[in-house]
């Protein structure tokens, strides 16, 4: 083989290579269940196991590195809160009380890809609704004058993050099974309820699309 026809032909394999190596989907979509160990901040509640679900997607900058939008729902749950007097409660208060819970995350998104498995890990913020508290509030706090030391209906809104990552396993091209995604999930509901931040656990499972080959 002549050196020119060679090397003609050796940087030839060697761009294909590089083109191969380089291959991502450039759009995930994912759809899964999901579950929150949810951790109220106060002693006036127990622990509460919320199930729910939701989707994510994932733009994928380059091969590795995406940008993730993550928005989860929970079903509605009933708790039973019991608060000592206090300043917000003179005479003490109890009632059963019902509550939902949304999150809304976006940040960025590592990925380690290969044809069996794909780990990931995510730094996400946003925000995150509840009408637990508000609920609380018609529920505790209304039905009897004086119950409570406030007048007003707290807000249902709060600062979110999740830290964490999960495992996709491709089955094809274009879709993966996520076995497990694991986050924890901080929430910042501080009110006359609840006074300082909830430190949570979130875990997610499903299947996941992907689409929009680049090289």
């Amino acid at each position: 083989m002549r050196p020119v026809k060679f090397t003609c032909w050796a940087a030839g394999m060697l761009l294909t290579a590089c083109a191969f190596g380089q291959e991502f989907p450039r759009y995930e979509v994912g759809a899964d269940y999901s579950y929150v160990r949810f951790v109220p901040s106060a002693n006036s509640t127990n622990n509460h196991s919320l199930n729910g679900g939701g989707g994510s997607f994932v733009f994928n900058v380059d091969e590795h590195f995406g940008i993730k939008a993550d928005l989860q729902g929970y079903a509605s749950t009933t708790s039973f809160f019991v608060f000592p007097p206090s300043v917000n409660f003179p005479g003490g208060a109890s009632g059963s009380v019902s509550g939902n819970l949304f999150t809304y995350l976006f940040g960025p998104q590592i990925k380690f890809r290969s044809p069996k498995v794909q780990p990931y890990a995510h730094l996400l913020v946003g925000g995150a609704h509840s009408n637990v508290y508000g609920n609380a509030f018609t529920t505790i706090c209304q039905p009897a004058a004086g119950a409570c030391g406030f007048s007003k209906s707290p807000s249902g809104n709060a600062f979110a993050m999740a830290v964490g990552g999960g495992l996709d396993i491709p089955i094809t091209s274009l879709v993966s099974i996520r076995p497990a995604e694991i986050d924890y999930l901080l929430t910042d509901f501080n009110n006359r309820f609840n006074q300082s931040n909830q430190n949570n656990f979130r875990y997610s499972g499903g299947i996941t699309f992907t689409f929009g080959g680049s090289q």
